[in-house]
């Protein structure tokens, strides 16, 4: 048969057409019995693979990512301290199923090794705080993950103490429980304060009683506050001083320190006005409730010397004038305020002394030979001693003890009372004698013996406040020489003669000798 010559020319267009496209290969490969038995090989090879290694291949593209995913959340648990949980969340959860999707997986076992170590640590820690039902879980937890038998057997022993001891930290506790709910804070050993202490001494880290504590002191505190804002700083310097030897770091401390400073500052002010007053025992007594929180008050001190004297000079001028009742009670008033040992056995010399003369007085004693040579050997005694310039001290040898023995046993001697009035210029005349020499001290002793012989004199204020500020002067110049043992007696010298604290010169010292003992 016989093709066409249309049909022939069509077949060769289309061949050209396709050598054009570059499907030529397709062609030639369709035609070629080779390619065919080729083909067929691969595809038996690739079938065989994928029946031989098509599980393995696709637990690896598929587990190593989940498994990862999975170490991740474990690392995250335990970070977290979230070691175990119901619900599938905590560290050992998240390890053991990457352990089931690859077996193999070294992380994953060292995850659960470091699970355990967390567990008997956070037993130890729950042990610590008195938590032994954590302290329990948390040791199971260690068991299981298989820490070292050594390390969870520590941790049991120490829960079986505490389990033993339980019983008595429960009962110190309700006990302390009951004593706060009470507001029986402290001052006994049933108080709740010394009650969570003791459980605290037990177990350090027990939360209800460092809760407890915290509670008890912040009531306490606030007490100290109220007790400042009504005065009563003795016992608010005492409850503030009992909480900061429980807790020195409570967040109320700084507050109630400073309720009672301020409270501090205002009784030192009120004392000072009552000094001013003239009421010598309530000032005293308030300078002494200053001195018993702040013992080193500069002012307070002061403030509390000068009510001593003031309540010593009463009790002599009192006894002279056979008041002995009230000499009696401001001696004891300052003896209360501490008054020191020489001042308290001058004054009651002198009380003794004015009882003779009242006895002398009221039964003068039947003159004699002896009577009469013991007055003229006191006599001489007293003119010994104003010779001297011993007119007040020393005691026993004085001319002022000599002339009261001579008053007690002649009062109406006209040569005792004589003697008694020459003494009194002549208190004046050696004051002012070593005052010009700047000798303050000796001074300070005649001008005690003038105000002792006539308290009432006129001259004795303006004298005492020469006196005061000729203290201050040499002061000031002493310690620009270095001498501050000198300048601080100074400073009470003046004080005690009538300087008051608000004087210029008497702050400028003041402030001097204390930036001195701020640098030392």
């Amino acid at each position: 048969m016989s093709r066409h010559p249309d049909h022939e020319d069509a077949a060769h267009a289309a061949l050209r057409r396709v050598r054009r496209e570059g499907r030529w290969w397709w062609v030639q490969a369709w035609q070629s019995r080779r390619i065919w038995r080729w083909a067929l090989l691969v595809a038996v090879v690739v079938f065989v693979l994928l029946v031989a290694f098509g599980r393995p291949l696709a637990n690896w593209f598929w587990n190593e990512p989940q498994v990862e995913q999975l170490l991740d959340r474990g690392d995250r648990a335990l970070a977290a301290g979230r070691l175990s949980a119901a619900d599938g969340s905590g560290a050992r959860e998240w390890y053991q199923a990457a352990l089931a999707l690859d077996s193999d997986r070294p992380q994953a076992r060292a995850g659960l090794a470091r699970t355990g170590q967390a567990a008997l640590a956070q037993a130890a820690a729950a042990l610590d705080a008195g938590d032994a039902a954590t302290a329990q879980r948390a040791l199971a937890l260690a068991r299981e993950l298989q820490v070292p038998q050594r390390d969870a057997d520590a941790v049991a022993r120490r829960l079986r103490d505490h389990q033993q001891e339980g019983a008595g930290i429960g009962a110190l506790l309700g006990r302390a429980e009951a004593a706060l709910q009470a507001q029986r804070l402290d001052g006994t050993d049933d108080s709740a304060l010394p009650l969570f202490q003791m459980v605290l001494a037990r177990a350090p880290n027990h939360l209800r009683a460092l809760e407890g504590r915290e509670d008890a002191l912040s009531d306490l505190l606030q007490q100290a506050r109220d007790a400042a804002a009504r005065g009563d700083v003795a016992a608010a310097a005492e409850q503030v001083r009992r909480a900061r030897g429980f807790d020195p770091g409570h967040v109320d401390l700084p507050a109630s320190e400073a309720a009672l400073n301020a409270a501090l500052e205002a009784r030192l002010n009120e004392a000072q006005r009552l000094l001013r007053r003239q009421r010598w025992q309530a000032a005293g007594e308030a300078f002494q409730s200053v001195l018993a929180t702040r013992p080193d008050d500069t002012a307070a001190q002061q403030g509390q010397q000068r009510a001593i004297e003031a309540l010593l000079a009463s009790a002599a001028r009192l006894a002279a004038d056979f008041r002995f009742d009230l000499a009696g009670q401001a001696l004891a008033s300052a003896e209360a305020l501490g008054a020191n040992g020489r001042q308290l056995d001058a004054a009651r010399q002198a009380i003794t002394q004015a009882r003779q003369a009242e006895r002398a007085l009221t039964s003068p004693p039947a003159p004699n030979a002896r009577g009469k040579r013991e007055v003229v050997a006191l006599l001489r005694r007293f003119d010994e001693a104003q010779a001297r310039g011993d007119f007040l001290s020393p005691p026993g040898r004085s001319a002022y003890d000599a002339l009261r023995e001579a008053q007690a046993m002649a009062p109406r001697d006209p040569r005792v009372r004589a003697a008694a009035q020459r003494l009194i210029p002549d208190t004046g005349a050696c004051f002012e004698d070593h005052l010009r020499g700047n000798r303050v001290q000796a001074a300070s002793a005649c001008l005690e013996a003038w105000q002792t012989l006539s308290p009432g004199d006129a001259a004795l204020t303006p004298a005492r406040q020469r006196l005061a500020q000729r203290w201050l002067a040499i002061g000031s110049e002493r310690l620009g020489q270095g001498d501050v043992e000198f300048a601080t007696l100074a400073l009470q010298m003046a004080s005690r003669w009538g300087a008051g604290s608000s004087a210029a010169e008497f702050q400028s010292l003041q402030a001097r000798l204390r930036d001195i003992g701020a640098q030392r």
